[in-house]
């Protein structure tokens, strides 16, 4: 099939390499612009951009992808079918209408659940046993368009965002490749959202990793994995931030929440509403990640210490 393949960031890029891997004609790439990044402001490709130079394959980077002038680009492509992973842009109807087969979306859920911006991140935090990834034909909603395909994961016990991030990432790149032989062969089947399923995983912002130790450690544990490794859960500890990466969680609840009631070599214990967080990894302000146990050589922590 002759494909234009729309998308930005890491999430993307396998899906591109699959398609091509498959044999398709991936006519362009359409991604966001380039950025400044970092403290010498250079400015850096986005994956997808570095993925289809590899390929070889010709890029665009329309700041509005919406404006006639590119929209007219795309029409003069002319493609079966355009693919569409976290691109970062609405698609208008003039665009959905461009191709034969319409646009596909690979979204990393499974809809109509957790439609939105952080679906990866907050079926973590919400607790939720399995997740997946949904091949969908897109409409002027927000990923509301029919289901094509989906593929199931189960979330493991200790999961973090980045590495449900990468599992998706790949399962969706191969569910693009099953998707688009059974649109070819005429065998897709579309399926309608139930809307009163849906609930919205909104975009995740650094506030949201201040942890409330009133809350439970089951509560606190799933976000600290969920914001792993972005925007992080943390605190703070005699006035310098602390960012906790990893803990396990215990039965005990022996202090107010936030303090910590007991100091061994290996980690500490902090008290929260319901039950107590052992603290596995931490990042203390300026320092690098580290276990508990190399950061206790270095700092004297006492139990009766509050974390804020």
């Amino acid at each position: 099939m002759k494909i234009v393949f729309m998308g930005t960031p890491d999430f993307s890029v396998s899906a591109l390499q699959e398609l091509h891997k498959a044999g398709h004609e991936i006519a362009a790439v359409v991604t966001q612009p380039d950025k400044p990044k970092g403290r010498g402001k250079a400015v850096q490709y986005t994956p997808v951009k570095e993925a289809a130079m590899e390929l070889g394959i010709p890029v665009y980077q329309p700041v509005k992808v919406r404006d006639e002038e590119f929209v007219n680009i795309l029409r003069d492509i002319n493609p079966d079918v355009m693919v569409v992973v976290a691109f970062g842009q609405i698609l208008p109807k003039a665009i959905l209408d461009i191709p034969k087969y319409g646009c596909i979306n690979i979204h990393a859920s499974l809809l109509p659940k957790y439609r939105g911006a952080a679906p990866i991140q907050w079926v973590i935090i919400d607790g939720e046993k399995e997740t997946g990834v949904t091949t969908m034909q897109m409409n002027e909603g927000l990923d509301t368009g029919d289901m094509i395909m989906t593929k199931v994961l189960p979330i493991d016990e200790k999961e973090t965002g980045g590495s449900l991030h990468d599992k998706l990432s790949k399962a969706g790149g191969e569910l693009i490749v099953e998707t688009l032989k059974k649109i070819e062969s005429g065998e897709a089947t579309y399926t309608k959202q139930d809307d009163s399923r849906s609930n919205y995983a909104k975009m995740l912002d650094k506030k949201l990793g201040k942890i409330d130790f009133s809350k439970s450690a089951v509560e606190i544990e799933r976000l600290i994995r969920g914001l792993n490794p972005w925007p992080s859960a943390y605190s703070s500890l005699n006035g310098k931030t602390i960012k906790i990466w990893s803990a396990d969680v215990i039965d005990s609840t022996d202090g107010k929440p936030g303090e910590i009631t007991e100091v061994t070599k290996e980690h500490f214990v902090i008290s929260t509403g319901k039950g107590s967080l052992v603290v596995r990894e931490l990042q203390l302000e300026g320092k690098k990640r580290m276990d508990s146990e190399v950061f206790l050589r270095g700092y004297r922590l006492e139990r009766g210490d509050v974390l804020v």
